[in-house]
């Protein structure tokens, strides 16, 4: 296994297990880049709504991505996105883009090209990266791999409080069924399903606070920086 060049640290998991939230708490408490994968995606199906293309348009939405730029900016509360210059921070966040994003990821073109972004990102500085395939396709020699997980109830019970947060009014027994068959798009598309590597730690975020969870991730990572 070769070891990159930089420390690399993998966090993968289902939708709303509370990746991308502990992700940037570690980032920055350790100074490395955060790098929001699935906030790529989200893009590319933006752009394939705002260029008027079915979402199952393969050839269509493939024939995008040579003119697609995808920048990260600091922000606060979270971390800012912009497509080819214009900001998309909510946008992506939005129910349709969220309930058609794992078609497009599931695209080989897509996930060609974005995996090559994110891997160019880790060139010149540590990282943490949250996705789907991680720890699996695009950082297979991470030194840290992290499967995050939590119940279904408990994950529609926070996307519940984000939405309600953002003046979003979704049904609780929506979101449940929601996560499910985002949970089974994930994990049965053909190319880099969601799975977890047979070398990750597992973490169960069910009933454990956001700070629980960066503590205990914080202390596997400092161990393997021993």
């Amino acid at each position: 296994m070769t070891k990159p060049a930089f420390f690399q640290v993998a966090i993968d998991g289902p939708a709303s297990a509370g990746k991308s939230t502990i992700a940037k708490i570690l980032a920055n408490q350790l100074h490395y880049v955060y790098v929001d994968t699935g906030a790529m995606y989200r893009a590319i199906t933006v752009a394939a709504k705002k260029a008027g293309l079915s979402y199952d348009d393969e050839a269509g939405i493939t024939a995008l991505l040579p003119g697609i730029t995808i920048d990260f900016k600091p922000g606060t509360p979270v971390q800012k996105v912009f497509l080819n210059g214009e900001e998309v921070t909510e946008e992506i966040r939005s129910t349709e883009i969220t309930n058609n994003v794992s078609l497009v990821s599931s695209y080989a073109a897509v996930r060609a090209d974005l995996v090559n972004k994110q891997r160019e990102m880790t060139e010149s500085n540590p990282v943490i990266m949250d996705g789907r395939d991680i720890g699996t396709t695009v950082l297979p020699n991470a030194q840290v791999k992290i499967f995050l997980i939590a119940s279904v109830a408990e994950r529609a019970e926070r996307r519940y409080k984000e939405n309600k947060a953002k003046g979003m009014d979704v049904d609780l027994e929506t979101l449940k069924k929601e996560i499910e068959e985002r949970d089974y798009k994930d994990s049965h598309r053909a190319i880099s399903p969601l799975v977890k590597a047979k070398d990750a730690i597992e973490v169960d975020t069910t009933g454990i606070s956001i700070d629980g969870v960066v503590s205990k991730i914080k202390t596997i990572i400092e161990e393997h920086q021993a």
